[in-house]
């Protein structure tokens, strides 16, 4: 009996979870562009710092900032500069890096370039068959992203896509383009579709896309330092002044260090160092 007592407290002690040996949950949730970046900076850290678990979900901009607000994650993200409306002096706004946004066509297509003035009126709707842009006479489709997109809100901004009804400001992209639910998934729409056009994060542009020319200057990452460039964007951090944690604390400090940022200029992106 006495051994089975003794056997049970050991057992007992090996399955207690020490406070030392618990890991503590870092959630980021928002912008889709800065998903597959946050994901690599997480995989990284958490390779060196064994005490935590760092969870990444990218349902976009506009809900990055408000899990940021109301504490439902530890940190925001977006993809675009906030809108008056929802900073908050509370709310710290961080830059872990920058992006180019690349306007996309098929690699079918033969289109070189397009002017800013050419793409609004093809988002608008104005502009409907490759034809009067210098293309092939095939119809355009346009392709955006959802409402909730921080690509596309930053998109809209620098392309002029905007417009006012009864005072409010609205998307003035056609009703007529197609809706994509993410970066990859608007790629994936381009590259299957020889007539299609859409807009992805620089940083994500691969072989199934061509990045085109805007106003002659190509989109690259030296072009978007140098400003020559001009579609281009903030990637964002959002958290509560005096609401990170330790550990959070010490995630955003190396997100800003020069290991991080060199993954930042690795994959694409513009290091804000």
């Amino acid at each position: 009996m006495k051994k089975t007592v003794i056997g049970a407290i050991a057992l007992l002690g090996a399955l207690t979870v020490t406070p030392a040996s618990a890991k503590e949950t870092i959630s980021a949730v928002g912008s889709s562009s800065v998903t597959p970046l946050m994901e690599v900076f997480s995989e990284t850290y958490m390779k060196t710092n064994s005490s935590v678990f760092i969870e990444v979900q990218g349902p976009g901009s506009s809900a990055g900032v408000k899990a940021a607000k109301n504490g439902s994650a530890d940190l925001g993200m977006s993809s675009r500069n906030l809108k008056s409306s929802e900073k908050e002096s509370a709310l710290v706004e961080e830059v872990v890096a920058r992006d180019g946004i690349a306007v996309v066509v098929n690699p079918k297509n033969g289109l070189k370039g397009l002017t800013t003035e050419q793409v609004t009126a093809i988002y608008k709707g104005e502009v409907t068959n490759w034809k009067d842009v210098g293309g092939a006479d095939k119809p355009i489709v346009a392709i955006t992203r959802d409402t909730a997109s921080g690509t596309r809100g930053a998109f809209e901004d620098i392309m002029k896509l905007k417009k006012k009804i009864s005072g409010k400001k609205v998307s003035a992209i056609s009703q007529r383009a197609q809706v994509a639910n993410g970066n990859g998934a608007l790629k994936t729409m381009v590259a299957s579709n020889p007539y299609a056009i859409g807009y992805i994060s620089l940083g994500t542009v691969d072989g199934s896309v061509n990045a085109l020319d805007i106003n002659g200057t190509p989109a690259s990452v030296d072009n978007v330092k140098n400003g020559s460039y001009q579609v281009a964007r903030p990637f964002l951090v959002l958290y509560k002044e005096g609401k990170p944690t330790a550990e959070t604390q010490k995630f955003l400090d190396w997100m800003l260090t020069d290991e991080a940022q060199a993954i930042v200029e690795k994959k694409g992106y513009i290091s804000v160092n």
